[in-house]
């Protein structure tokens, strides 16, 4: 499903329109992507939770050459879905 399924699929759950669903979809990714670069996470019970990992600087190996590399260090985003979400999809 990409943005504009999903931005119908709202519309025709929720009665809004499709305007104001794309508003309502892309507030929440705002809005998440804010709380994420202040380093909060985001509980949404029922559904799952958004945060950030730090991963570490680590030695890397380029599988064509074989030869070692340098891998920075970086913030990775992460989602663990809720028990609601999780028993809904299996």
């Amino acid at each position: 499903m990409n943005k504009s399924e999903l931005v119908d699929a709202m519309a025709s759950h929720s009665g809004l329109t499709k305007a104001d669903s794309k508003k309502a979809l892309e507030a929440f990714m705002a809005t998440t992507e804010g709380a994420l670069k202040n380093d909060d996470k985001i509980s949404l019970v029922g559904f799952g939770s958004f945060s950030i990992s730090k991963r570490a600087a680590r030695v890397g190996r380029n599988p064509q050459t074989g030869k070692e590399i340098q891998i920075a260090a970086k913030n990775v985003i992460k989602f663990k879905a809720g028990a609601d979400l999780s028993k809904k999809v299996n």
